[in-house]
């Protein structure tokens, strides 16, 4: 046989979780054709002497919902072993939509998710009102991987019910009728899924919450409706059990998610699983009513991610511990070197120490509520506050803090804090690890992981583009958990590799990839296992409208191969644009 492109010399760790073993792979036409000696010439070959290879990774939780519409690169996803992206999270995005209401969901998208509302004005070309029309816009643009999309609840409720929807008003019997129809209509279309947001932490650029986030359980139930009889699609789910509110109304609002999954009839859900300091005890909780659905035949899953689901602070990010000092807004609209100058003369350092933060959220503001009780316990939340290095620990330990440099320096954690923020002409950043850190160390995510029930999720690709680049979370997932972790047991190559591959891809249906298998589809990654690694995030103005976003570069990627065709090349995108919609069902 002749190859397109042949993997030779490598470990292929497969994805079904069984032990590496040494092999080379051949392809052809854009799938694997051969996976032993492959003695046939090939058009290209790559040398993977010392290195893995693994499937692409299947990526269940990004929001390129926007951005897939104007750019072919898909960055950070792309530079992360992911050769398929799964959009449409948590309820918001962009279709269906009426024309009146493009305002509406690009307002919706940059309070829930920190995308820049210019850079989505900008760059939405739109051209869609319903789902499948936005599904054949998606289709005519090639791209570095694979994308597949879901219905999002937040546009479907705005669609059917205009500002009664928005006002979370209760959804009237035609109205359940109505959206159940057009979620019918996606999934016929191509959608995989159907997913909706019930957190008090997501709200609107004018600080409300989403659409469907009072939603009941007759309007979830009824929309859960439209999967009966289809052999395919998910539901996405996340929610804080009410735990702002109420810690009490654990249980009635798992019931609500479990009765949803009851009325898909079969399909799986998906439900985020973070460990918060509001309510310590509540991921085992999840875990225990997943775990006793799953018993009773109710395909329920949990997301999982990598490390700790944390904040990056620095003067130029959405967030810093200063943004609300009045000194510091006096001195705002500087260019970012002069602020700090400013900021570390003697006089206007003394001043912004002696001042406490204003509000920062609240009416037109993208940044949630949350952000005024950190800045409102800065002093107690520098125990768990860290100087992001050039090589980034994320899971740091306690004497690393700022809090423990201002001990060490006899100064307030306060000023420790300003003054880490000023290094690098103000670029320096910091990280606050928000959920999954409770217990100073990735104790409980490790648990977390090896739930059998566990997915590897929520690393929001193209979403809190200026607090977080989570997008990286497979890099971390390789790196940390199968050979740097020092702090604790660490994970096995193989069950990591197919927690990121074909644990995911079967969870959404798609029988063609997430393994190394012959007749399956030709993506895959050559990684360099000893080299493999993340550098600092950055920040870029490469969105459109000169929006701003964290990028984070990964090195030891050799390649990235998606249906046979190389689109990484020794950590660098080649060009290649193989990558296509995925329609499921189809």
């Amino acid at each position: 046989m002749t190859f397109d492109l042949k993997i030779v010399g490598g470990s292929v760790v497969d994805g079904s979780g069984s032990p590496a073993f040494a092999a080379n792979v051949g392809m052809k036409d854009g799938r694997i054709a051969e996976i032993g000696r492959c003695d046939g010439a090939a058009k290209r070959t790559i040398d993977a002497e010392g290195a893995i290879v693994t499937p692409g990774f299947v990526d269940l939780h990004t929001h390129y919902d926007g951005q897939a519409t104007w750019d072919q690169d898909m960055l950070p996803s792309a530079q992360h072993g992911v050769t398929t992206a799964i959009m449409g999270n948590c309820g918001v995005g962009f279709a269906p939509v009426h024309d009146a209401d493009h305002e509406r969901l690009i307002g919706l998208m940059e309070g829930v998710e920190d995308i820049p509302g210019a850079a989505l004005a900008e760059g939405l070309r739109w051209g869609w009102r319903s789902f499948p029309e936005y599904l054949d816009v998606l289709e005519s643009m090639p791209r570095t991987l694979d994308i597949a999309a879901q219905l999002p609840h937040d546009a479907l409720r705005l669609h059917v019910m205009g500002d009664r929807g928005a006002a979370q008003e209760p959804a009237r019997h035609e109205d359940i009728a109505a959206m159940r129809d057009l979620c019918r209509e996606a999934l016929e279309a191509g959608a995989i899924g159907f997913s909706t947001g019930r957190t008090d932490n997501h709200r609107t650029v004018e600080g409300n919450w989403t659409p469907s986030s009072e939603s009941t359980a007759g309007e979830l139930q009824g929309i859960a409706s439209a999967f009966d009889g289809l052999g395919h699609g998910v539901i996405q789910a996340v929610s804080d059990f009410d735990m702002l509110r109420d810690l009490t109304r654990f249980e009635p609002e798992f019931d609500l998610l479990e009765s949803m999954a009851a009325a898909a009839r079969g399909r799986p859900m998906s439900i985020s699983l973070l460990e918060r300091d509001q309510a310590p005890n509540q991921w085992r909780s999840i875990l225990r009513r997943v775990g006793e659905a799953a018993a009773r035949g109710l395909p329920m899953r949990v997301q999982v991610a990598a490390r700790p689901i944390g904040l990056l602070l620095g003067l130029d990010a959405t967030f810093h511990p200063f943004m609300g000092f009045p000194t510091y807004k006096s001195l705002a609209h500087l260019p970012l070197a002069e602020r700090a100058r400013r900021l570390a003369e003697p006089e206007t350092k003394k001043r912004l120490l002696s001042e406490k933060s204003e509000r920062v959220a609240g009416d037109g503001s993208p940044i949630p509520p949350l952000a005024d009780l950190l800045l409102a316990q800065l002093g107690v939340l520098s125990r768990r506050l860290f100087p992001l290095r050039s090589v980034p620990d994320y899971e740091p330990v306690p004497e690393a803090s700022l809090f423990a440099a201002a001990a060490d320096r006899g100064v307030t954690p306060l000023e420790a804090i300003l003054d880490a923020l000023l290094l690098d002409e103000g670029r320096a950043l910091l990280y606050f690890p928000l959920f999954n850190y409770q217990g100073g160390d990735l104790e409980h995510l490790r648990e977390m992981i090896e739930h059998p029930l566990a997915l590897a999720g929520l690393g929001d690709g193209g979403a809190h583009v200026g607090t977080t680049c989570d997008a990286s979370f497979p890099t971390t997932m390789i790196a940390h958990w199968t050979r740097d972790r020092t702090r604790g047991q660490r994970l096995s190559l193989e069950r990591v590799v197919a927690m990121l591959s074909a644990r995911n891809a079967d969870f959404v249906g798609l029988s063609d990839r997430g393994r190394i298998r012959v007749g399956l589809k030709a993506d895959l990654n050559v990684i360099d296992l000893g080299k493999l690694g993340l550098d600092s995030p950055r920040l870029v103005r490469d969105l459109p409208a000169g929006g701003k976003r964290f990028l984070q570069d990964a090195h030891g990627y050799r390649a990235t191969v998606v249906a046979g065709e190389v689109t990484l090349d020794h950590d660098r995108l080649t060009g290649a644009r193989p990558g296509r919609l995925i329609r499921a069902g189809r």
